[in-house]
């Protein structure tokens, strides 16, 4: 017999003899009515585990990573409330089933049913991952990512503080509700897990409110690899500011008794707390996982022998329930469970592309209609910048002073990173801000880019527009699963239920003279291009700058999209196009209403001669080009791309006519923005073209800051060959 089927008529059989493992606990915290519930809870999500292998072996299922052994998770879910919002381990079906029963017209047995099966009926994620969540129990949906989830979980807590002084127009989590992650014993060595946490007491110990559950489902092992004995504990009950409770899980009064203390905790004293409850893991990882190859057999059994249900069982019939009727509880539920499969796997499933697709943009909502701030206000908050609007200023002042003009027209706006605040960011595109609308609204993060995102990713749950800043585009990359795993991926995992939006600002890209070599000048967007649903923003100027930024936000705040808005650090502070003096690149302050909607291109010049494609530094480069190619005696067009992704494939092609196409990419020659535009080239018949790329290489300190990438010069000689 396989370990399902000995746990199965183990309990069966122990259940009917009376033979029910040692109590770990003297602890009654439930009646009598409310271990039946939660009993009932525990029986249907192992139901449902048995269930999910039958469905596999019938080619009908699709994922079977259960729940087995972590069933005390119910307990934990009757402690918080429907509207403390929870980010489950996925082990965690017990959790929301009994959640599912402090709320009207759920029905889980169904509802996860249609989930194994990948049903296009699935309420959750339309058919796309065997996913727990649920927006009506709010749930929102986690895949199988190890502790990604812990970050976001910081933020939305972080939010439920915020939103009590500064209620966004889409908040959704009452004023004094607490938000709850859990976990397993191994994820919490994760990096992501360890950052949060960490995250999470440096919070905490500065007196900032921060409502916050960790739930550690301790089972001793991850995988293969187990736990040591007494680890979690050591590492996680003295932490400063994080007060530590402990419960065991396989019993139902303790595990509540815990679950409620630690919970109580978080919503009376603001404060994060560590729940860490004991549990078990039964049958292996997964589906096709066998504990018998890698552990010894009395070990698995002895698991196998505090099946949580054994408890729950013998704490039923101490309250006085036969032990017959616990074992029809468990016969009926598991029976309901099959006859709803052979129903459920009838049911429609996603078939074509668009159809897994529809769910990756997510919807767009009804904003409150904002004329912005008075004139007085305006003056006020501007204060002696105001007498400097009217004259040309680099980029860098210009996208303060747009992030000035956002923050006083939508009071939901946030502004998050390193330095962002005091310091107003290494290159000063943050200063005055803090001063003027306080470090609650500009926030001075710790030094940790996952927490930065996570951070903004949980404020976003919660109705805010937050603006992470992430200080060098190479800084993004220990933090990129934020994005990739879980904002991008939250309206497709939850079929556009749930939604994350967010402006991204990282200073990026190359051409700094003499600083910091590869950390400081990274050209490479390709981390970004290949994620699903994201919009990336390129601007090369100012003015540009000002006006793609609102564009961003808006799109943010009203389509609720995740923008990434790189920024690009050599043309901040640029002055000059073609000589030194000549404030060629300097512009005016657009009016705040202005703005370039996503995916109109910028076009300079009328030349019939080429068209030259490129953006950001490049931009800047090959206006320069254009300026000597016009001397030669050769007519070029520029052409500004300022959105990467989504393409503005016919916003492009319409500028360019029937010229020639020079595309000038300042990224790498393999994975650039270039090799997109000589596809699209090739596959929209353009009949010349050709690229000038960086190289493939980092870029080095010093004299060579530039030797590495594309030069006017290059543009220059690149241009002239195309043309013949």
């Amino acid at each position: 017999m396989d370990r399902v089927a000995i746990v199965h008529e183990n309990f069966l059989r122990r259940v009917a003899a009376g033979d029910f493992p040692v109590s770990t606990s003297d602890k009654k915290a439930l009646d009598r009515a409310a271990l039946e519930q939660l009993y009932r809870a525990q029986v249907l999500s192992r139901a449902l585990d048995l269930q999910s292998r039958v469905m596999q072996k019938e080619g009908q299922g699709f994922y079977t990573i259960g729940s087995s052994g972590h069933e005390g998770m119910a307990a934990v879910a009757a402690a918080l409330r429907v509207d403390d919002i929870a980010f489950l381990h996925y082990r965690d079906a017990a959790f929301q089933i009994a959640r599912a029963d402090q709320a009207e017209g759920q029905d889980m047995l169904r509802d996860m049913l249609l989930s194994f099966a990948c049903s296009a009926d699935d309420p959750i994620s339309g058919g796309r991952h065997k996913v727990l969540g649920s927006r009506p129990l709010m749930i929102p949906p986690q895949t199988s990512t190890i502790a990604s989830h812990l970050p976001k979980a910081v933020g939305a807590a972080h939010s439920i503080g915020m939103a009590r002084r500064n209620r966004p127009e889409h908040a959704i989590l009452p004023r004094d509700a607490i938000a709850m992650c859990s976990f397993g014993d191994a994820s919490a060595n994760h990096s992501t897990a360890q950052g949060a946490i960490n995250a999470a007491c440096w919070t905490a110990v500065q007196g900032v409110p921060l409502p916050l559950l960790f739930v550690c489902e301790d089972n001793g092992i991850g995988i293969s690899t187990k736990t040591p004995t007494g680890w979690i504990k050591a590492s996680m009950s003295a932490r400063p500011g994080l007060k530590y409770f402990e419960g065991d899980g396989l019993d139902l009064h303790a595990a509540y008794a815990a679950a409620k203390e630690a919970a109580d905790y978080v919503r009376v004293h603001r404060k994060p707390a560590f729940l860490h409850l004991r549990t078990v893991r039964l049958y292996g990882h997964a589906g096709a996982d066998v504990a018998t190859s890698y552990l010894p057999r009395a070990e698995v059994e002895a698991d196998e022998a505090n099946d949580p249900l054994l408890h729950s069982a013998r704490l039923l019939v101490e309250a006085g329930m036969n032990a017959d009727e616990a074992l029809e509880i468990y016969r009926e539920t598991q029976d309901a469970v099959a006859k709803a499969a052979a129903e459920v796997i009838k049911r429609p499933r996603l078939k074509t592309a668009s159809d897994v697709m529809a769910s990756l943009v997510p919807p767009k909502r009804t904003c409150a209609a904002s004329n912005g701030p008075s004139a007085e206000v305006r003056a006020e908050t501007f204060g002696s910048d105001m007498a400097q609007m009217d004259n040309p200023q680099p980029m860098s002042r210009l996208i303060n002073w747009a992030l000035h003009d956002l923050m006083l027209s939508h009071p939901e706006t946030m502004l998050m990173g390193e330095d962002v605040g005091r310091k107003g960011g290494v290159y000063g595109v943050t200063q005055k801000l803090q001063g003027r609308f306080g470090p609650g609204r500009v926030i001075d993060t710790l030094l940790d880019e996952r927490s930065i995102l996570g951070l903004a990713i949980g404020m976003a749950h919660n109705g805010f527009v937050p603006m992470p800043e992430i200080q060098f585009l190479a800084y993004l990359h220990n933090a990129e699963d934020q994005l990739r795993g879980e904002a991008a991926t939250l309206p497709f995992f939850s079929d556009r239920q749930w939604t994350n939006p967010m402006v991204l600002r990282i200073a990026g890209l190359g051409y700094q003279k003499g600083f910091g070599g590869h950390f400081h000048n990274d050209n490479s967007l390709a981390v970004l291009r290949d994620i699903p649903g994201i919009i990336i923003a390129c601007p090369s100027a100012g003015d540009d700058a000002a006006m793609m930024l609102r564009e961003a936000h808006r799109l943010a705040r009203e389509e609720q999209r995740v923008v990434v808005f790189v920024e690009p650090i050599a043309l901040y502070p640029m002055r000059d196009l073609l000589e030194a003096g000549d404030g060629g690149w300097m512009r005016n302050y657009p009016a705040p209403d202005q703005r370039i909607g996503l995916g109109e291109v910028g076009v300079t010049g009328e030349g019939a001669d080429l068209a030259i494609v490129s953006y950001g530094n490049g931009h800047y480069l090959s206006q320069q080009a254009a300026h000597d190619l016009a001397e030669q005696g050769v007519a070029a067009r520029v052409i500004d791309l300022r959105w990467l992704a989504p393409l503005p494939e016919e916003a492009l092609l319409a500028a360019i006519g029937d010229r020639p196409v020079l595309i000038v990419d300042e990224c790498r020659r393999t994975g650039g923005q270039a090799e997109a535009l000589m596809a699209l080239m090739a596959e929209r018949g353009v009949e010349r073209f050709a690229r000038l790329t960086a190289e493939d290489s980092f870029i080095a300190t010093g004299p060579a800051y530039a030797a590495t990438l594309p030069s006017r010069e290059g543009i220059l000689a690149a241009a002239r060959e195309l043309v013949g």
